[in-house]
């Protein structure tokens, strides 16, 4: 049973960072897993996305609208996904999700992805 709970998520100001944290299941570190987010009105979106291994090429992925700002990383370790947000954007605003596939490359299409968490808010807002 692979079970993902995503949290870390608030109110920010433009210009400031966040960090997401999405904790796994350890059979799903042993998969791809991703960042989507969804604002309201809008459908979910590929935010990043990392493989199973660092040995994977490429070994992440981001969005063009978050490159260079957002940093996604993976503790198997401890099992748990993080997304570093930095200057941060009224348009990130959005619910977060966290999700994993039955593979291990990483990749952008929502319907790629088997298994979701609840989300979290991010509201970035002056």
């Amino acid at each position: 049973q692979v079970q993902l709970v995503e949290s870390g998520g608030g109110l920010v100001q433009p210009g400031n960072s966040l960090r997401l944290s999405c904790a796994a299941s350890s059979i799903a570190m042993n998969y791809a897993m991703a960042w989507f987010r969804q604002a309201p009105g809008q459908e979910r979106e590929f935010v990043a996305a990392v493989g199973w291994t660092a040995l994977i090429t490429p070994a992440t992925v981001y969005a063009d609208s978050v490159q260079g700002r957002f940093i996604l990383s993976r503790d198997t370790g401890e099992r748990t996904l993080y997304l570093q947000m930095n200057r941060l954007e009224p348009e990130d605003t959005a619910v977060y999700y966290c999700a994993s596939k039955r593979g291990r490359r990483p990749s952008r299409g929502t319907n790629e992805y088997d298994y979701w968490g609840q989300g979290t808010q991010v509201t970035v807002s002056s």
